[in-house]
């Protein structure tokens, strides 16, 4: 009896110090990606974007178009489709008028 006891021990001993061989030999997992933007940057362009849009369903022209508006460190994406060249100058305008606004890309297309 001693001498199966003495082999499951053994047999646990080895399978324990295997696992903390393999389990130590593992690399740790790599560090989570940073985002390109901080929390206080993010909060800025969301500030700037609902700013933007508010000034689009203020002016009647507009109101009316699905006008997609995008902010990426305080320069403002608009793209979608309106019916002239002025509705899309004006939202530009508009746009560039909103405090924090760098610049403005205006990939609105006129259908």
């Amino acid at each position: 009896m001693t001498k199966r006891f003495s082999t499951v021990i053994t047999v646990a001993c080895l399978a324990l110090s295997g696992a903390t061989v393999f389990g130590c030999s593992r690399s740790a997992p790599p560090a989570p990606a940073k985002s390109a933007e901080s929390a206080g940057e993010l909060l800025d362009d969301s500030v700037i974007t609902t700013k933007v849009k508010t000034a689009f369903l203020n002016e009647p022209s507009l109101k009316s178009f699905q006008i997609s508006v995008k902010t990426y460190k305080d320069l403002v994406q608009l793209s979608g489709f309106v019916d002239s060249t002025e509705a899309k100058q004006l939202a530009g305008r508009l746009a560039s008028g909103v405090q924090g606004v760098a610049s403005v890309r205006n990939d609105l297309i006129v259908k």
